[in-house]
């Protein structure tokens, strides 16, 4: 059975990568790569016709997500990923989608006790900040759903299974 070809993602989209904490590399080998990746496939869910484009993805550790998310949400305490939508575009020539941060030692952390590899569990939460970006929540139950199906679909792409059926590490 031969699988139909799955549209490219616009060319005109740039995904930026930076890496603040050397341990995503020791970690995983490759994360720039596998981050463009995981923020294309995530960015094909934006229906919304867009010119040339770009997002920022910052690979950090649990001190820096832990600032993050008191500073912005109140909460003094380390989180997997964090999304910071672009209030405006930054010119008219430009979208800029915002910004995604991971924090190296919760990734791992989690992925170690769901039974998954850093490297799926890391797409996971790339694609998943990307949704927020576009404008999909999960607060309420249906908006849940809905983005949790947009999860699934984008990651079943990638080779990836359901992220929702957790699996916990033996040993």
């Amino acid at each position: 059975m031969t699988r139909k070809a799955e549209a490219q993602p616009q060319p005109d989209v740039a995904v930026d990568v930076t890496l603040r904490s050397a341990r995503w590399r020791r970690g995983l080998p490759g994360a720039e790569d596998l981050c463009r990746r995981a923020a294309l496939a995530g960015l094909k869910a934006d229906k919304a016709a867009r010119g040339p484009a770009e997002l920022s993805l910052l690979l950090a550790d649990d001190a820096t997500l832990r600032r993050l998310n008191r500073d912005y949400r109140h909460i003094d305490k380390p989180t997997n990923v964090l999304a910071f939508p672009a209030a405006t575009a930054a010119s008219a020539e430009l979208h800029h989608y915002g910004d995604v941060v991971l924090a190296y030692e919760t990734v791992a952390r989690e992925a170690k006790a769901q039974g998954k590899s850093i490297a799926d569990h890391t797409t996971h939460l790339i694609v998943h900040g990307v949704l927020h970006l576009l404008g999909f929540d999960h607060e309420a139950n249906g908006e849940a759903k809905r983005m949790e199906s947009r999860e699934r679909a984008i990651l079943a792409r990638l080779g990836i299974s359901d992220p929702y059926r957790v699996r916990v590490a033996h040993g």
